[in-house]
């Protein structure tokens, strides 16, 4: 008997109203035990600087994601005929200790990989890529990481902390969660503080695409280019919405003017199709800042994308065209 897959609620058996919040309406699962892939939210803005609400992010994402159905038009991913994906809720971090919510983060994504299952995270605020990538160098050793972006998040301290969102890369890099050579960090911009702010990033061997660099051109060459220097490694994702320009994702703690289009975040996604991604994030949508809830609908798609590229991922072939 061939293995049945979880499927999002139909539309037609439930209105899209209707139901429980989970992403893509999938099944709960208590645990990430016998899943291929699972979503998990991580509600934190402890770790943010400027404007607060990304611990409402994930929440917000998922109500966002009642339109998505299962089967990709555009690239002909159908993620829910191969893989078993359900929506495992939301990770219960210490909202009074961001030390401690750290160690919780990581613990948790350790009890995921340990299944076999590839986690698609919810955020919260930045700070908790690096708790993610602690987790993913136990399992893997130092991987490959894209990471998109506004900031490059290379801050040494904040107010004098260690742990921040400003932080979480040059802690991963400290912490031997990265293969150097292979970081990429695309869409950085805006001011700063001296000329020499991304050289940190540059003097450790990582790859910086400035969002500059990305206007008025199509990220696919770019994209092939990052698949070619990978190759197999175990890479992961990272998605700042922030990397977005705020006109289409104005809902997040701290916006830069002059972003990405969405036409070049799915080009950035989409690009990461044949790599051996571990797991991907989507994060800083701070609803507060959101009232029309564009920004949550944009970082819903986005997680619905990443999950279209994950290894395993069957394609059917479109229909011809008439």
């Amino acid at each position: 008997m061939s293995q049945q897959f979880n499927q999002p609620l139909n539309g037609n058996e439930m209105p899209r109203s209707g139901g429980i919040a989970t992403m893509m309406r999938l099944p709960f699962a208590p645990t990430s035990k016998g899943l291929d892939a699972c979503f998990v939210g991580i509600p934190l803005d402890a770790g943010a600087s400027n404007r607060p609400g990304t611990r409402l992010g994930p929440r917000q994402i998922r109500t966002e994601s009642i339109m998505i159905r299962p089967y990709n038009l555009s690239t002909g991913a159908a993620p829910f005929e191969s893989l078993q994906v359900a929506d495992i809720g939301d990770i219960a971090i210490n909202t009074f200790n961001l030390a401690a919510t750290i160690d919780i983060i990581t613990e948790a994504h350790k009890a995921i990989l340990a299944d076999g299952c590839i986690p698609l995270t919810l955020g919260g605020d930045h700070t908790l890529t690096y708790p993610i990538l602690r987790a993913m160098a136990h399992r893997h050793g130092p991987v490959a990481l894209i990471h998109v972006d506004a900031h490059a998040d290379i801050s040494d301290t904040m107010f004098g902390e260690k742990l921040a969102h400003g932080t979480p890369f040059r802690r991963a890099f400290e912490s031997g969660c990265l293969q150097p050579d292979l970081v990429f960090q695309i869409g950085l911009r805006g001011s700063g503080y001296t000329p020499q702010d991304y050289d940190w990033s540059r003097d450790q061997g990582f790859t910086v695409v400035m969002g500059d660099d990305c206007w008025g051109k199509s990220l696919q060459p770019l994209m092939a280019e990052i698949r070619k220097k990978i190759g197999s490694h175990k890479t992961y994702l990272s998605f700042d919405i922030d990397s977005l320009d705020p006109s289409i994702a104005p809902g997040t703690g701290t916006p830069e003017i002059a972003g990405l289009t969405i036409q070049q975040g799915l080009e950035i996604i989409r690009g990461c199709r044949g790599l051996n991604l571990v797991g991907c994030d989507l994060v800083e949508v701070s609803p507060p800042y959101d009232p029309l809830g564009t920004t949550a609908l944009t970082a819903a798609n986005l997680l619905y994308e990443m999950l279209c590229v994950l290894p395993g991922v069957s394609y059917a072939e479109p229909s011809p065209k008439r």
